[in-house]
């Protein structure tokens, strides 16, 4: 939540900050993907992408009941088949769905609920929130862990070129 955002505040529930967002993205291990796609044009295909990169060292689960394999990842049909309770849950679903989605989140045993850019939903953060975990909500994990690993700068990505020519 910005500064200049009309949102209500939701009880229970305080946007994170940077610090909290960095603190989330660093103690965690694994990675569920809700909403996967293996669409490149996609959103969480990007984002997979990025985090299977060697930047990102986590174990990733890509959670969509109509696809096999995402860039070589075992694509899981719902979080209950996962092999492990993930530490967080990154959503690619319409705001509508995240309720449904939060409780899945919720009986999946994960710590974090992490609904991706333009997708806020009360009610899953009151029902996540109130089962005692993190909720980030209208945020790219992507970009914030980008942003914390020094991989954004103004113009958007870090290319590494270090240069006082001009282009």
């Amino acid at each position: 939540m910005t500064a200049t955002d009309t949102r209500p505040p939701i009880e229970g529930w305080t946007p994170p900050g940077a610090a909290e967002r960095k603190r989330i993205l660093d103690s965690t291990k694994s990675i569920a993907l809700v909403g996967a796609s293996s669409n490149p044009a996609r959103a969480s295909n990007f984002v997979i992408t990025y985090l299977k990169s060697s930047v990102c060292d986590y174990d990733l689960y890509p959670v969509n009941p109509r696809e096999d394999e995402i860039l070589g990842l075992r694509v899981y049909p719902s979080l209950a088949d996962l092999p492990e309770p993930p530490d967080l849950v990154s959503v690619f679903r319409r705001s509508e769905d995240c309720p449904d989605v939060a409780r899945e989140v919720v009986a999946a045993g994960a710590k974090t609920l992490w609904l991706q850019l333009g997708i806020w939903s009360e009610e899953a953060a009151r029902i996540a929130s109130s089962a005692g975990l993190n909720v980030v909500m209208d945020r790219c994990c992507k970009i914030e862990h980008a942003r914390f690993a020094g991989g954004l700068h103004l113009a958007g990505f870090n290319t590494g070129v270090i240069s006082s020519r001009r282009g």
